[in-house]
């Protein structure tokens, strides 16, 4: 009886020292764990502040967008009055230079007349 109880505490010791074995094992993997879990926590803060300031980023970005198509309608629609105004002067200056001919050709006739007199 004596040696059934001696086998049994070897065997109880030895399944406890296996167990606390195990218990180090796991803590020593949960420690790991955590240190990545605290990693992986920092990665994620980082790559939100990434992400806020690309928002950030994409949001003035679309502003400016916004500005220069703005400013580019702005400038066709100031080309367009500008190629309205020139057709304009270039509309009087043909008109002048019609005068101008119509009062050189008075001029040479009223020159011619005064030649016969």
């Amino acid at each position: 009886k004596h040696n059934n109880l001696e086998a049994e505490s070897f065997r109880a010791n030895e399944r406890a020292d296996n167990e606390e074995k195990k218990i180090s094992e796991l803590e020593e993997e949960l420690k790991v764990v955590g240190q990545n879990l605290q990693q992986l926590e920092v990665s994620e803060e980082k790559a939100m502040a990434r992400e806020e300031t690309y928002q950030k980023q994409i949001y003035e970005i679309m502003l400016r967008l916004k500005a220069a198509e703005t400013q580019a309608e702005n400038s066709e629609m100031n080309i367009q009055r500008l190629n309205i105004r020139i057709d304009q002067i270039e509309d009087e200056l043909i008109h002048e230079k019609l005068k101008i001919k119509a009062i050189s050709d008075d001029v040479d006739g009223t020159f011619k007349q005064m030649a016969y007199i």
